[in-house]
């Protein structure tokens, strides 16, 4: 019996997790990919020496990699080396600067410091976060949301009031820490990712069990290497790819979608592909409305410009010809006003005063990613979604303005030692991934956009068309993204069988 096809539209982290399962369930499995190589946002850049994760860059929940390769009998150590950071990073406030110890009783030792009470206030906080990231990541980010029945669970129902899905994690915080430090120190999770603290369920206070006792860790080479390691996993399970194929038509007949049009880039090539079932992980708005025909999107512009977006970035990798002394992995420069930052992505949409702005430094950990005696930066502004004009201009004015403050804190000069720059804002995220509003983390994780409230990870027009990736269940960031292909490939599976 011949087995059955599925076209997977893009290798992102969704991508290649879903062309995983679909191939173990005994699918032909074939990935479309517009880039030359896999990894989709988390692409990896190459140039005079230096090496640079274009994307994500922080590893959380070790435990979510470990679960997507022990499914096809696999260990993670299989396919890359990982270690954990300590200090986890580092913090650089209006006054002082703080390093993130990746040793709880350190940890707790550090909030004593700050603010007297609070290491047994820790213990409290985290038993609940604990309990919403067990609960959590078991019960409800493993599901599909195509149902409220899904949800009829007893430890979901019985813990409704604990997960505290009506709550906001501002709230929860605030209940457990006064100083504004911890405070921010507990909410900044969700303020990359997601939504305002005041908007975002206090469920997510599981992103600080994750942070605190699951800890931060760097895969050797960098996150380019977990691309590596499932692109990998995929060919050994025959999967096949096509790189440089641009999708420019899911062709729809009675309802269903037949082939998949490409063009290379250059334009001059087109190829039809034919199958069973289609998998969108490129951008849910993008298939929508530009590979579909009105008559089979699921969801109107007006839809569209309804959904509340996680942060847009203002991206800057750089390579300077020196070392620099004393800095860390990470470091957050929590330096200027969160309130005012928070409210200028989410509320007023505008391109901000004084932002904060996170910097990684692979080459502090890893020799490899960049020449002898050079650095490795990555400086990220998070942004509103949609914003117009990210100019030349404007791009080097938020940079000089943050490299002038990283500068000060750090008492080294930067700007005179860079040998190679490149930025990326909304109009590349636009361009190389057709982002919507040139987003790069997908949908905000507030209460009306959560599980059955996201986008619907299948077709309501187009029987055999699912989706997978940051605009569907379960949300943004890299571990969701995994679940994301898991998920959605049990989702064909049902309907259409092994």
């Amino acid at each position: 019996m011949v087995n059955k096809k599925v076209i997977i539209i893009g290798a992102g982290f969704a991508g290649l997790s879903a062309a995983c399962f679909m191939a173990k369930a005994g699918w032909q499995v074939t990935v479309l990919e517009k880039h030359d190589i896999p990894g989709g946002r988390a692409r990896q850049l190459k140039a005079n020496g230096f090496t640079f994760d274009m994307g994500p860059s922080w590893y959380w929940m070790p435990d979510v990699f470990e679960h997507f390769f022990n499914s096809f009998g696999k260990k993670v150590s299989d396919y890359y080396a990982l270690h954990r950071l300590n200090p986890s990073y580092r913090v650089y406030w209006e006054n002082n600067e703080t390093d993130i110890p990746a040793d709880y009783n350190a940890f707790k030792q550090l909030f004593e410091s700050i603010e007297p009470g609070s290491s047994v206030q820790l213990d409290k906080f985290l038993e609940e976060a604990s309990y919403k990231y067990k609960v959590g990541i078991n019960k409800l980010v493993y599901k599909p949301g195509q149902s409220l029945t899904e949800f009829l669970d007893w430890d979901l129902v019985t813990g409704i009031l604990r997960l505290e899905v009506f709550n906001s994690i501002k709230t929860h915080v605030s209940k457990y820490f006064k100083h504004p430090s911890l405070k921010q120190l507990m909410e900044f999770p969700v303020l990359f990712l997601g939504a305002l603290p005041e908007k975002t369920p206090a469920l997510y206070s599981l992103m600080n069990y994750a942070d605190i006792k699951g800890g931060t860790w760097y895969p050797e080479g960098g996150l380019y290497s977990i691309v590596e390691g499932m692109y990998k996993l995929a060919v050994e399970l025959g999967v096949k790819f096509y790189f440089n194929s641009d999708v420019s038509e899911i062709v729809v007949e009675n309802s269903a979608a037949e082939k998949v049009v490409t063009t290379t880039l250059n334009g001059k090539q087109t190829n039809t592909y034919e199958a069973d079932v289609i998998i969108g992980g490129a951008d849910y708005h993008h298939i929508e409305t530009a590979l579909l025909s009105k008559t089979y999107q699921s969801y109107t512009e007006s839809y569209w410009n309804s959904r509340v977006m996680a942060p847009g970035c203002l991206i800057y990798y750089v390579g300077l010809n020196k070392k620099l002394t004393d800095i860390r992995h990470h470091s957050l420069f929590f330096d200027t006003s969160f309130e005012v930052h928070g409210k200028e992505i989410y509320e007023t949409k505008e391109w901000p005063k004084d932002p904060l702005f996170y910097v990684s430094a692979t080459s502090v950990t890893d020799n490899t990613v960049a020449p002898e005696g050079c650095e490795n930066l990555f400086f990220l502004i998070p942004v509103a979604a949609g914003l117009a004009n990210d100019s030349e201009e404007l791009r080097e004015r938020y940079f000089e303005m943050i490299v002038t403050r990283m500068e000060k804190r750090i008492g080294q000069n930067i700007m005179d030692s860079i040998i190679y720059k490149k930025t990326y804002a909304h109009s590349d995220f636009v361009n190389d991934y057709n982002a919507f509003k040139g987003n790069a983390y997908g949908l905000a994780n507030t209460l009306m956009q959560t599980a059955v409230l996201k986008p619907a990870c299948r077709s309501k027009k187009v029987k055999n068309l699912f989706y997978t990736g940051q605009l569907t269940v379960p949300g943004p960031g890299v571990p969701p993204s995994l679940i994301s292909g898991e998920v959605v490939a049990k989702e064909v599976i049902k309907a259409f069988g092994n």
